[in-house]
């Protein structure tokens, strides 16, 4: 079994989770336990979801015209199957208008990642992108396993390093050595690659953490089970929170018109378009909320099993 097939056990423990250093969604710092649990070594890459795909017919949501009820107002050729892109503007552009560099591309889906003239061709071991959560949720269930809850996830992506701003530490590129697939340079649009890669990576394309796992912060954000809300602290300083299954679908709407009033789910990671002067979220507190039908070609997923102890996830 290779890398990119096997899972990793994570024993559990009690950790400090959040962050009051960065953005105000991290805090406050609470201390969380998790139970044991084996996560993917990386990200969900092309192939596997390929077998996926072949062995049940699936048809991904970017992949299958948007149903009218659920986007009232919106004109029928903007129902058209498609996906948001990452293009980078072609002069210097401040970072204050994500519409400056995201452009919904008919045709782009998972097999297809910059739209219909793109191909997986040499990216078989990328993430696979294009997925919204119940895209990811389906190949959970169809592997027999679930998406991690974002306690489980920062637990993991943390690797032992309780308090660390970083997967691997507190320097963000130790000895000058980048640590992680990110961006370098001004974004929006200067991309300088330094570390190898303008887009997505290979999985595995940089070190493991302390638990043996890959890609835990940069290259796709990753879904996780839980809906969005706000943390909350423990109820004294002494205690820990057992297991925390995150906000409820009540407090993960958004209510603005922009995104329709839908739900959304917690995305951890960063990705390779996380940037120090736009998005420094390529560390194991930061999270990002998003609504559950979003399909962009930045944001994958990874799964977990539970010990049979543990109730399985069924909503």
């Amino acid at each position: 079994m290779t890398m990119l097939e096997t899972m990793v056990p994570v024993s559990g423990g009690t950790f400090l989770m959040g962050s009051d250093r960065f953005y105000p969604e991290e805090a406050p710092v609470r201390r969380v336990s998790v139970g044991p649990f084996l996560m993917d070594a990386t990200p969900v890459t092309n192939r596997a979801f390929a077998r996926f795909v072949t062995s049940t017919g699936y048809v991904t949501f970017a992949e299958r015209p948007a149903d009218p009820d659920l986007y009232p107002g919106v004109p029928p050729e903007a129902l058209q199957p498609a996906s948001a892109v990452f293009t980078a503007p072609q002069s210097a552009r401040e970072p204050d208008d994500a519409y400056q560099w995201w452009t919904y591309v008919d045709g782009a889906d998972w097999r297809h990642p910059e739209g219909p003239q793109s191909s997986l061709a040499g990216r078989e071991d990328h993430p696979v992108v294009h997925v919204a959560y119940e895209d990811a949720l389906a190949f959970a269930r169809w592997a027999g396993k679930s998406l991690p809850t974002e306690a489980e996830w920062e637990f993991a992506a943390r690797g032992g390093l309780d308090g660390a701003d970083y997967a691997w530490g507190d320097e963000f590129s130790p000895n000058g050595v980048h640590m992680a697939n990110t961006w370098q340079g001004r974004f929006p649009w200067e991309n300088l690659a330094e570390d190898g890669f303008e887009r997505t990576s290979p999985v595995g394309s940089f070190p493991a953490n302390g638990y043996g796992l890959y890609d835990m912060t940069g290259n796709v954000w990753e879904w996780t089970e839980d809906w969005f809300g706000p943390h909350q602290p423990a109820a004294k300083a002494c205690c820990t929170i057992d297991n925390p299954r995150g906000g409820s679908l009540a407090d993960s709407i958004d209510q603005s018109m922009l995104y329709l009033g839908k739900p959304r789910k917690v995305l951890k990671g960063g990705s390779h378009l996380c940037a120090p002067n736009y998005c420094h979220r390529y560390r194991p507190a930061a999270r990002l909320a998003q609504t559950i039908d979003t399909t962009t070609s930045h944001v994958g997923f990874r799964c977990v099993l539970r010990p049979s102890v543990i109730v399985p996830f069924n909503g």
